[in-house]
């Protein structure tokens, strides 16, 4: 596992750039995989996908598929993919500070 520091503060990594543990997950963590990801500016629509998927994680202990995050936000999968260019897995989970998920999100 990697360390990256951001913001005074240190976040362990897998090799796949996520979140150690989802209680580490803070707003620096946003802020960093925001510009990682190409994010220029975070909007309501994309709180509610982390909101979404945050709400699932701490219930089911894994993330949604995407079917249901598509259901639960309203968003077509098209506009998540606009809102986190690298998809509702790797960009959008990431960013909630979720694991990398194992099938398809």
């Amino acid at each position: 596992m990697a360390t990256i520091e951001f913001e005074g503060k240190s976040f362990t990594v897998d090799e796949d750039g996520f979140i150690d543990s989802f209680e580490n997950w803070s707003e620096e963590w946003v802020t960093y995989v925001k510009g990682v990801e190409g994010i220029d500016e975070l909007t309501e629509e994309h709180w509610k996908v982390i909101n979404v998927l945050q709400d699932y994680y701490k219930k089911n202990g894994i993330a949604p598929m995407v079917r249901v995050l598509s259901k639960v936000t309203g968003f077509k999968l098209k506009h998540i993919y606009e809102l986190f260019p690298s998809g509702p897995g790797k960009g959008a989970c990431k960013m909630a500070g979720l694991p990398k998920p194992t099938g398809c999100v």
